[in-house]
């Protein structure tokens, strides 16, 4: 591709779309996860107890273990939804605005 293919797509309306949405997504995605690992923080520091308490009287299992099992599922959980929608709507919006630069 050539210069004046690049510009026609970075002054296209629907690229200027697309990169809104992804943007959008990845922010929201990632303030969701920040906002766990905030509160997972503030958990330790302020209610450590409720962490180091057992989840049943004969288990040696904490409430830290699966809470912090689960934070980690959560990071793989929201990548999963990231990669989802870009190989589906994001890629479909790229391959159209392609189509329609080379025209």
């Amino acid at each position: 591709m050539n210069d004046s293919t690049y510009r026609r797509i970075q002054e296209s309306p629907r690229f200027q779309e697309l990169v809104s949405k992804r943007d959008r997504f990845a922010w929201t995605l990632s303030a969701i996860m920040l906002g766990l690992y905030l509160a997972f923080i503030l958990l330790i520091a302020f209610e450590p107890q409720v962490l180091g308490t057992r989840i049943s009287p004969d288990s040696p299992m904490t409430w830290g273990i699966p809470i912090g099992i689960g934070l980690i599922l959560s990071a793989f959980l929201l990548t999963g939804i990231y990669v989802r929608r870009a190989n589906g709507e994001f890629d479909r919006m790229n391959l159209e605005i392609l189509k329609e630069a080379q025209q």
